[in-house]
C-alpha cells in the first residue's frame, strides 16, 4: 500500500526519472560552478532565470517540515547547482530559526548553523553550494509578502544566485498536491516592463490580500518541476514510509479543521462585501470589478466544496480499507 500511494504521489506532482545510467542532475562540477558564478549572466537580466527542478527528496523533506510546524512559518535551506538559467535544488534542511503565525527570522545562529554545516558537506564529498532557501505559508498561498520580498533581495545582493521557495502545508493535506512556489526578486531599481500575471488560481485570505498585491511587481515565479534519480531511491523509499504513516493515521477533515474553518469564515466575509460592491454597482459603479469578484468567490467555493469531497472520501476510503482487513483477519 505504501509503495502504491508513493507512485501516486509521484504521479500528482510530476516527479520525473531522470537517466538511471548516468544520474546526471547530481553531478557537481565545481570548476563549471565557477565559470557561471564569474560570467554572472543574471546580472544582465533580471529575469534570467526561470526555471527550477527539484529532486523529489527535497521536496519530501521541505512538506514534512513545512507540516512539522502546524500554523507557524518554518525556514529550511537548499543545496543543489545552476544549470544554464535553472536552478537544480538536490537537497533540502531544517533551519533552527523562530517562527510565529505570519512571519519567520533567521538568526545568527542560524547563520552559523548555515556555515558549519555546508563546511561538514564539504568535508564529506557534498559539494552543492547553497541555491535557496524555503519557508511556509500555512493556509494563505504560496507569494512573497513584504518581509519575504526584503529577506530575498538581501540574499540576491550578497549570495547570489539565490532563490525563494514557499511551500503551503495547510493546502497541501487539503488538495493532496504540493502547494508551492519559486520565486526571484528584481533589482531595486529595476521595473518590468510587463508585469508578471499570475495565471493560475490563488484563493487568498482578506487579511492578506493587502499584502499580496503591494509587492508583486517586485518579483516574479519561475516554473517547477520535479524529478528523482536511482541514487536518491533508497532515501526517498524512507522519507515516504515516515511521511506515508503520519499521512494515514491523519484524515483532512480532522487535520486541517481549523483551516477549513478560516476558509468558510473567510469566504462568507468576501461574499458579504461582493453583496455590498454589486448593490453600489446597480448605481453604475465599478461593473467589471464586482465580476471579477464573484468569479473567484465562486473559485474559492468550488476550491472549498472539493477540498471537503476528498476529506470525505479519504476518510471512507480508509474505513473500508482497514475494517474489511480488520474482518478478515478475525474470520481467519
Amino acid at each position: 500500500m505504501s509503495s502504491v500511494q508513493l507512485k501516486a504521489w509521484e504521479l500528482e506532482n510530476a516527479v520525473q526519472l531522470i537517466d538511471p545510467t548516468r544520474d546526471a542532475l547530481y553531478n557537481f562540477d565545481l570548476e563549471d560552478q565557477k565559470r557561471i558564478q564569474e560570467g554572472r549572466p543574471w546580472k544582465n537580466d533580471p529575469n534570467y532565470f526561470k526555471h527550477v527542478r527539484i529532486s523529489a527528496v527535497a521536496l519530501l523533506k521541505m512538506v514534512m517540515h513545512a507540516r512539522s510546524g502546524g500554523s507557524l512559518e518554518i525556514m529550511g535551506l537548499m543545496q543543489g547547482k545552476i544549470a544554464g538559467d535553472t536552478f537544480i535544488v538536490s537537497d533540502a534542511l531544517r533551519l533552527p530559526v523562530e517562527g510565529t503565525e505570519t512571519r519567520v527570522n533567521a538568526s545568527a545562529e542560524a547563520d552559523e548553523y548555515i556555515v558549519q554545516y555546508l563546511n561538514a558537506s564539504r568535508e564529506n564529498g557534498q559539494l552543492d553550494n547553497a541555491v535557496g532557501w524555503y519557508h511556509s505559508h500555512p493556509g494563505y498561498g504560496c507569494w512573497l509578502s513584504g518581509i519575504d520580498v526584503n529577506t530575498q533581495v538581501i540574499n540576491q545582493k550578497y549570495q547570489d544566485p539565490f532563490l525563494a521557495i514557499v511551500i503551503d502545508p495547510d493546502r497541501t493535506i487539503s488538495a493532496g498536491k504540493v502547494e508551492i512556489g519559486a520565486f526571484r526578486t528584481y533589482p531595486e531599481d529595476y521595473k518590468p516592463e510587463n508585469p508578471q500575471t499570475d495565471d493560475g488560481y490563488q484563493s487568498i485570505p482578506l487579511n492578506k490580500t493587502e499584502d499580496f498585491g503591494a509587492h508583486a511587481d517586485r518579483y516574479y515565479s519561475l516554473e517547477i518541476s520535479h524529478y528523482k534519480s536511482t541514487l536518491d531511491s533508497n532515501i526517498l523509499e524512507l522519507l515516504w514510509n515516515k511521511y506515508w504513516v503520519s499521512t494515514l493515521t491523519q484524515n483532512p477533515l480532522f487535520t486541517n479543521r481549523e483551516y477549513s474553518t478560516k476558509q468558510m469564515l473567510d469566504l462568507s466575509q468576501k461574499i458579504r462585501i461582493a453583496d455590498k460592491t454589486v448593490k453600489g454597482g446597480s448605481r453604475g459603479l465599478r461593473v467589471g470589478a464586482e465580476d471579477t469578484s464573484l468569479e473567484k468567490i465562486v473559485k474559492d467555493s468550488n476550491k472549498i466544496t472539493g477540498e471537503e469531497e476528498r476529506g470525505l472520501l479519504a476518510g471512507e476510503i480508509k474505513a473500508k480499507l482497514f475494517n474489511s482487513s480488520m474482518i478478515a483477519s478475525s474470520s481467519s
